[in-house]
């Protein structure tokens, strides 16, 4: 019987010890990285989710604000969107219709990122 280098009859090419340790290694890697894909899909969802409940208040309360003008009902959609931790992006009256953009921040694995959320609100008919 010949020995290698190594000093057993197993050439070092021939010798898969340690290879599950290795594919397992990889599993698990694998299993992690869409761990944390799937939950930053979650909160995402979550933030767009926060973001339109947001922008629904906020269109609602410019739309029962929109006889006082512009300026009061946004400054009023602006309030609601901040009690709500989002920021008033757009803001616009047409008429006694309300039309707002909210942003809501969401902390993503690859950086901060930013959930928008647009309503309109007014009456069926006008009064």
């Amino acid at each position: 019987m010949s020995k290698s280098a190594l000093g057993d009859s197993k050439s070092a090419l021939g010798d898969d010890s340690g290879v599950a340790t290795v594919y397992a290694a990889l599993a698990a890697v694998l299993v992690l990285g869409l761990a944390v894909v799937g939950i930053d899909l979650g909160g995402a969802v979550l933030a767009r989710h926060r973001a339109e409940a947001a922008a629904d208040l906020a269109a609602l309360a410019a739309a029962g604000d929109a006889a006082l003008g512009q300026d009061v009902a946004c400054d009023r959609a602006r309030t609601i969107a901040a009690a709500m931790d989002s920021t008033l992006r757009r803001c616009v009256l047409d008429g006694w219709d309300a039309m707002v953009e909210v942003g809501t921040p969401h902390a993503a694995v690859l950086g901060d990122r930013e959930a928008l959320g647009r309503a309109r609100a007014g009456p069926v008919e006008p009064p």
